[in-house]
């Protein structure tokens, strides 16, 4: 099946496995090869293992915080490089998404959010 995200490796980050169901219907629709992974640590571990293109990030996970996640995978990285990380949250507050800027994220989106809205955050990190 050909997509446009043909060829790309995406993470999707979520312990609400309705959530993480959807998401994936979605991004396997687009042609891209899907992870998944439903904590933290998990996360980070899978990363490495699979080295994505992008990694749609949960803020609030067990075992470690979408926020340290984000933390570690955008250590000594420059701005703009892979992987490119979009975080989801239901936390509706600035404050979360301004700690989430200063780490390095690439896009943000509040839950509940459309899955159209995700799918244009992912092709954008992409193009970027």
């Amino acid at each position: 099946m050909n997509g446009p995200l043909e060829g790309k490796t995406i993470l999707l980050v979520d312990d609400d496995p309705d959530i993480l169901t959807a998401m994936t219907t979605l991004i396997e629709d687009t042609g891209a090869t899907v992870e998944t992974a439903v904590d933290g640590n998990a996360a980070i571990k899978r990363a490495r293992e699979v080295d994505p293109d992008v990694i749609v990030l949960d803020a609030m996970l067990p075992k470690r915080s979408g926020f340290l996640v984000l933390e570690r995978l955008k250590a000594n990285k420059k701005r703009g490089d892979r992987p490119y990380i979009i975080m989801i949250t239901g936390n509706q507050g600035k404050r979360h998404q301004t700690w989430a800027e200063s780490l390095g994220v690439d896009g943000y989106l509040a839950k509940p959010f459309r899955m159209d809205r995700l799918l244009e955050s992912i092709e954008k990190a992409i193009a970027n």
